[in-house]
């Protein structure tokens, strides 16, 4: 019987893949029928006779859908023993599968980036096709992604047992040799990812800086602020107003001056935020933050601020930061600059993270009651994070005066704080890794898929529900996080009773 059932359990893991793909052909199946009927293409606009033709694969609609149904029914199998396979051989197929979904996906942004000279026009005429990737271009990223893949887990299996036998100072040396690496790596991207796809890394490095000030009110301490886009606001409009060479310049500052005093104007505009909510918890706070970025948008569209700020024309004329006479004004080299900022925000959240007021964060973060009983001073706690948060928020807004050379008040709106707090959520709660990570999906992706117009938001909200869903702590949750909501994985069952039943 157990033999029977060893046999049998493979079999209904195929079944199962076969159903999956059937299934998932069905609205295919349906665009392609419905289409020319009921227009779609004046709701959908991709959904056009070219799509159509792909979909039928150029033999007419019923022998072209039968062979979709078809196709889709042997991928859902081939994917289901995919999963069957054991995990040495199963990480490096789906690395190439993934490897081959990405670049399928963002081929139309690598061709501008890569495609039009010297080398990068020889791999597009041998990987890519009109729109796409070729087959042969498939066929070589496919075996080059499982190549190195494998060729990683296998020498990752080797160090590993290698490294416990190593003494710590080896095992140190090999840490350090890693991340030397990773640094040499982030010096040289620009080289790689050409003009646009730096332009995108820097949109990325910005919100990384505000999510790591986020991440410490919100993560580390526990206070959910949605009025955060108005320290962004602060940093980026003193900037301006002390550098510009516009009417509204007041000082003619370089940026290198403006900078700490900007940084310093948003400190102080966390501790103004600070004092009258030390006493809020919870939904409270969250409006009253949110109040807070409200009033500080509308008094810098508002006329009574006009002669400062600009109204809703904005700060214009900002120089654009020089660096031993030389202005950074493509983005290969504004992503130093950016890099440079992210490296500062990540170092001193890392320290503070593991510092005694780190620690008192999460503790008041866990139950502020306890924390006050244990000692901890709630006042100078609460405001030390506001202050932190809004002091890299003020330095992501300093770097974008420059980078856009204009300041307007409509491009710090509510969504920016939402979409912080959002990557936040993303990543995993309270974790570094995670922030960026965060980034990465929900600030890089919507970037390189402008080619899907409108639809390319709507990953926001199937990302989030599908996180909350699955996976609840983030794509790279800190470890007090995982093992608050996994908690119960670990709880030992006593003896003589069932795991449904209750200790």
């Amino acid at each position: 019987v157990a033999q029977r059932n060893r046999d049998v359990k493979p079999m209904l893991k195929l079944l199962g893949g076969l159903v999956v793909g059937l299934f998932s052909s069905i609205f295919l199946v349906l665009v392609a029928i419905v289409a020319e009927p009921l227009n779609l293409r004046r709701f959908l606009i991709n959904v056009s006779p070219a799509l159509i033709e792909i979909l039928t694969f150029g033999m007419g609609p019923m022998p072209g859908l039968i062979i979709l149904v078809g196709a889709s029914a042997v991928v859902g199998v081939v994917g289901a023993a995919v999963a069957m396979l054991p995990e040495t051989a199963r990480g490096p197929l789906t690395a190439g599968l993934v490897a081959v979904f990405l670049v399928g996906l963002l081929s139309e942004t690598i061709i501008l980036s890569w495609g039009n000279q010297g080398l990068g026009l020889a791999i597009r005429r041998v990987v890519f096709a009109a729109r796409g990737l070729s087959i042969l271009g498939a066929v070589i990223l496919f075996v080059l992604v499982v190549g190195i893949s494998g060729f990683r887990r296998l020498r990752r299996e080797r160090a590993s047992e290698r490294a416990e036998a190593l003494p710590p100072g080896r095992q140190q040396m090999l840490r350090w040799t890693g991340i030397g690496l990773g640094i040499i790596l982030l010096l040289i991207l620009p080289v790689i990812l050409r003009t646009y796809l730096s332009e995108v890394v820097n949109n990325i490095g910005l919100y990384i800086m505000m999510g790591l000030g986020l991440n410490i009110v919100v993560g580390f301490a526990g206070l959910l602020d949605l009025g955060y886009v108005a320290f962004f606001a602060i940093g980026a409009y003193a900037v301006g107003i002390l550098t510009s060479t516009g009417e509204l310049g007041v000082a003619g500052m370089s940026f290198w001056t403006a900078l700490p005093i900007a940084v310093l104007i948003a400190v102080a505009a966390g501790i103004i935020l600070g004092v009258p909510v030390l006493r809020m918890r919870g939904d409270y706070l969250a409006i009253v933050t949110l109040g807070f970025g409200e009033i500080i948008r509308i008094l810098a569209t508002s006329d009574f601020l006009a002669p400062l700020t600009g109204g809703p024309q904005g700060v214009l004329l900002i120089p654009n930061v020089s660096v031993a006479g030389i202005e950074l004004i493509k983005p290969e080299y504004l992503y130093y600059l950016i890099l440079a900022g992210c490296g500062i925000a990540y170092y001193v959240s890392w320290r503070l993270r593991d510092a005694r007021l780190g620690r008192q964060w999460m503790a008041m973060r866990e139950d502020e009651d306890v924390a006050e009983a244990m000692g901890i001073n709630l006042v100078k706690t609460k405001l030390m994070a506001f202050a932190t948060g809004a002091a890299f928020s003020g330095l992501g807004g300093a770097i974008l005066a420059p980078k856009l050379n204009t300041v307007f008040p409509h491009s710090m709106n509510l969504m920016v704080s939402i979409n912080v707090l959002c990557l936040i959520i993303v990543g995993g709660m309270g974790s570094l890794p995670g922030v960026i990570v965060g980034a990465l999906v929900l600030i890089g992706l919507p970037e390189l898929l402008r080619e899907f117009a409108e639809y390319r938001l709507l990953m926001y909200g199937v990302l989030l529900i599908g996180m909350m869903l699955a996976r609840p702590e983030g794509f790279w949750p800190s470890e007090t996080r995982r093992r608050e909501l996994h908690a119960s994985e670990h709880v030992p069952v006593p003896a003589g009773s069932s795991p449904a039943e209750p200790g």
